[in-house]
């Protein structure tokens, strides 16, 4: 029917990612995974000699990072394959059997640590004059060390590793069901057209001027998800069991602990950030009551948050002109990064446009020795040039660690991911409110800033708050039934949105199709990152040319020290609250000026 998805077969291959630069065919894949297969019968070997000398643990880590890495490309090249169409049965099982690979080289390499931990400090730095070579692996040892407290013995070590199939099912099953399995209702939209309501879809209908447009897509969207509430609910009940699981066997007071010691973040930042934004809230009801006042409503609903305020300038961008926009915005970031992103660009980095089946929302993701890979659903909404420029900068920090890192350290931590992906953002709209000459294009775009700003900080925290409390629910023993999750779900929007806003029923369910939920503790990242990104913009457009070499070296370093410690090199201290305050600080002043001119 009109307004339906076309198949993947029938989009130009111009605007699809070219998995080929990873493997020609799924038979190099398959050599691939076979050699990987082999070369995992030779680690059991290292078992009970890895440090017996400096040596053979010098020789024992280069193995198995060798080992990881082709790993990592096997699965990589599978869960890109897979979610270019989700339905396609054979990519479907390469994922599995990467998924399977990756679990049993855990298995299999779980001795390691347990034997390093048999050496004392006096042990290591030893080992370090004896072998030099060491050196290279000095951060990652000093980590293990770290952390000695929450590591058991070899077979524990196994025992956690092979539960990973099992720990991974929640958030697979989700993505099976939100991704592949769920078909929207239709409805008209504003030319009285029947249109199917899809992921991506979704977005441009609660943007649309026309108030029964959004309505219908907002009611349309959520029957399905309350049709399936308590499903989704023993999802997440699963997902979080797990976490639960794997901080007990681990000797944390928590998961959130847990979740946040690999990046050597102490739990105080995270209480912290909620606290911050929840002391800070009135710019966020003044926001709310002014676009009521705007749109001259009698209730403002759920469903009337994102569309423009200034509907008549709902500006819509082909992707070639966003390519054109994001290149003059980024100007600032240096020739070096301008050259890399270019290269990215023009040769099919980069999956464009959404078809039946295919992942919805957008990332970047790649495997070290090949470039990285971005995933679209472009829609040619003015949301969409933001997303190109925040997922192409994710796409470049990789690409510069795994130019300056060795394969260990180029994998940098989840905290410090969104920096480089919102410094892209905050310099865009940088550029457009320079640029902007009619004063409603001005007011569109800071419009739009506040919008941004609430969706990422305002309401990436209300995530992390409802991340933390079912996670102490369940860790008090409190069943997670999907009536407590939409009434947690819907007191949190009711404080975060204030009293201006009606809290419709079915925003009860939203965190039913948020999958982030399933990535452990993750959103909160969102909040730091773009509070970091605020400040270190600020220095590049204030001081030009050092602090931009600054950020490059940030963007280079990867995971070759602790998160903390390389943003506080970068000239940011994320351990405290003035970052975070000082956002809101922007937000606040971006807010006067829409009231000044409106």
């Amino acid at each position: 029917m009109p307004g339906e998805l076309p198949e993947r077969k029938n989009v130009n291959d111009d605007f699809k990612w070219d998995l080929n630069d990873i493997y020609k065919s799924t038979a190099e894949w398959e050599e691939d995974f076979k050699k990987v297969e082999t070369e995992m019968e030779k680690i059991k070997n290292l078992q009970g000699d890895l440090v017996l000398s400096s040596e053979k643990l010098y020789s024992g880590l280069n193995q198995v990072m060798e080992l990881e890495k082709v790993a990592t490309r096997v699965f990589v090249y599978a869960h890109l394959s897979s979610d270019q169409d989700t339905r396609n049965q054979e990519n479907q099982a390469l994922l599995i059997k990467a998924q399977d690979l990756s679990n049993r080289i855990g298995s299999i390499t779980s001795f390691m640590v347990p034997e390093i931990l048999q050496l004392s400090c006096d042990d290591i730095n030893k080992y370090y004059e004896k072998t030099p070579e060491l050196e290279k692996y000095r951060h990652f040892l000093d980590n293990i060390f770290r952390m000695k407290e929450h590591y058991l013995t070899p077979r524990e070590e196994q025992l956690l590793a092979q539960a990973g199939n099992l720990s991974e099912s929640p958030e697979n099953i989700f993505s099976m069901l939100n991704n592949a399995d769920l078909t929207f209702p239709v409805i008209k939209d504003e030319d009285g057209k029947e249109v199917r309501i899809t992921h991506g879809r979704y977005t441009s209908f609660l943007k649309s001027a026309d108030r029964r447009v959004r309505k219908d897509a907002f009611k349309g969207l959520y029957s399905k998800y309350t049709e399936f509430n308590n499903t989704f609910a023993s999802t997440l009940n699963a997902e979080i069991k797990s976490h639960i699981y794997y901080r007990k066997a681990r000797n944390y007071n928590s998961s959130l602990e847990a979740a946040l010691d690999d990046d050597r973040v102490p739990v105080q930042v995270y209480e912290n950030l909620i606290k911050t934004v929840r002391d800070n809230l009135e710019p966020m009801y003044k926001y709310i009551s002014l676009r009521k006042k705007i749109l001259d409503l009698d209730e403002l609903h759920m469903y009337d948050i994102y569309n423009p305020l200034l509907p008549d300038m709902d500006i819509k961008i082909d992707y070639n002109e966003a390519v054109e926009i994001v290149l003059k915005a980024l100007q600032p970031l240096g020739e070096e990064y301008l050259e890399i992103m270019k290269n990215g660009l023009q040769s099919r980095w980069i999956d464009i446009y959404e078809n039946k089946g295919k992942r919805s929302g957008a990332y970047s993701s790649g495997c070290y020795g090949v470039h990285p890979y971005v995933l679209l659903n472009y829609n040619d909404e003015f949301s969409d040039l933001f997303t190109l420029a925040h997922e192409m900068g994710h796409a470049l920090h990789s690409y510069l660690s795994n130019q300056n890192q060795p394969f260990i350290y180029a994998r940098y931590k989840i905290f410090l991911a969104e920096v480089a992906s919102t410094m892209n953002e905050t310099l865009l709209i940088n550029y457009l409110l320079d640029n902007a000459e009619e004063e409603e294009k001005k007011k569109y775009l800071i419009n739009y800033y506040l919008d941004q700003f609430r969706g990422t900080v305002y309401r990436q925290t209300m995530f992390a708050e409802f991340e933390k409390i079912i996670h102490e629910k369940v860790e008090a023993g409190q069943p997670l039934t999907a009536g407590l999750l939409n009434q947690i779900y819907s007191r949190l929007n009711s404080d975060y949105y204030g009293g201006d806003i009606v809290v419709d029923d079915e925003i009860g369910v939203e965190w039913s199709r948020v999958p982030h939920f399933y990535y452990n503790f993750y959103v909160y990242k969102y909040v730091t990152g773009y509070s970091a990104a605020t400040a270190l913009a600020g220095h590049i457009l204030e001081n030009g040319q050092p602090a931009v070499d600054k950020y490059l070296k940030f963007l280079k370093s990867g995971d070759s020290d602790y998160p903390l410690n390389i943003l506080q090199k970068a000239g940011v201290d994320m351990s405290q609250s003035d970052p975070v305050e000082k956002a809101i600080g922007h937000f606040s002043s971006y807010l006067k000026k829409l009231e000044e001119i409106i």
